[in-house]
C-alpha cells in the first residue's frame, strides 16, 4: 500500500478536521480519554491492562476509560464485516457525550484479514470510515491469549471466534458479548447501552 501519496494526505486532514471538532476526543484513532469523572470504585478488572495507540507509541493503561461505558472490538480491514466501522463511529458519535467509549483492537487472526501495518491500519480507517473513536495498534499475539481479550473472554463467557467481536463493560466492570455478525446498530445492542448509559456511576 501506498502510504505516503495523495490519499493518505486526504486521510490525515481528514483526520485533522475530526480533533478539531471533538472536544471530549483529542486525539481520533488514540487512546486519550474523555473528561467523565472517574468513578469511586477504581479501575474494574476488565480494564486492568495497558495498550498502545494506534499512531503512538508509548502504551496507556486502559484504566483511563474507568467511569465510561466501553465497547471493545477486534476490527479488520479486509473483512466482509469491516463495513461496521462505520456502524461503530456511529454508535460512537451518538453515545460518546453521555458516557461510551469504543475501542478498536486491529487483529489479523482470522483468514489474515488485517494484513497492514499501524500506518495503514489508520489511513483505511481515516480514508474509508472517518473514525474517530480511539483505535490501538495491531495485536501482536493470538486475540485469545492477548491478556485484554482473554480475561473479556472468561468474564463474558464468549471467546472471539471472527472479526468485529464486542465486549461491552459496564461501570462497575460487568462484561456481556455481542457475536461478530451483530451489527453495532442492532438493537440488541443500543439496548444494552442505553442501560449501561443510565446506570447510576
Amino acid at each position: 500500500m501506498k502510504i505516503f501519496g495523495t490519499r493518505w494526505l486526504i486521510g490525515l486532514a481528514a483526520l485533522s478536521a475530526v480533533c478539531l471538532s471533538a472536544p471530549l476526543q483529542a486525539n481520533p484513532l488514540s487512546g486519550a480519554t474523555s473528561a467523565l469523572p472517574k468513578p469511586a470504585g477504581g479501575c474494574p478488572e476488565a480494564l486492568k491492562f495497558q495498550a498502545t495507540p494506534l499512531l503512538e507509541e508509548k502504551p496507556r493503561s486502559l484504566c483511563e476509560y474507568a467511569g465510561q461505558v466501553v465497547l471493545v472490538v477486534n476490527t479488520a480491514s479486509r473483512c466482509g464485516l469491516t463495513p461496521q466501522y462505520e456502524s461503530l463511529n456511529t454508535l460512537y458519535n451518538r453515545y460518546r457525550r453521555h458516557g461510551l467509549v469504543v475501542l478498536g483492537f486491529p487483529a489479523n487472526d482470522f483468514a489474515g484479514q488485517e494484513p497492514g501495518d499501524n500506518k495503514q491500519i489508520a489511513q483505511f480507517c481515516a480514508i474509508n470510515y472517518g473514525v474517530s473513536f480511539p483505535m490501538f495498534g495491531k495485536l501482536a499475539q493470538p486475540i485469545n491469549e492477548h491478556p485484554l481479550f482473554a480475561q473479556l473472554s472468561k468474564a463474558s463467557g464468549s471467546s472471539p471466534r471472527w472479526n468485529f467481536h464486542k465486549y461491552l463493560i459496564d461501570r462497575q466492570g460487568k462484561v456481556v458479548s455481542f457475536e461478530s455478525s451483530t451489527d453495532p446498530l442492532a438493537p440488541s445492542v443500543t439496548k444494552a447501552i442505553e442501560s449501561a448509559l443510565a446506570a447510576s456511576r
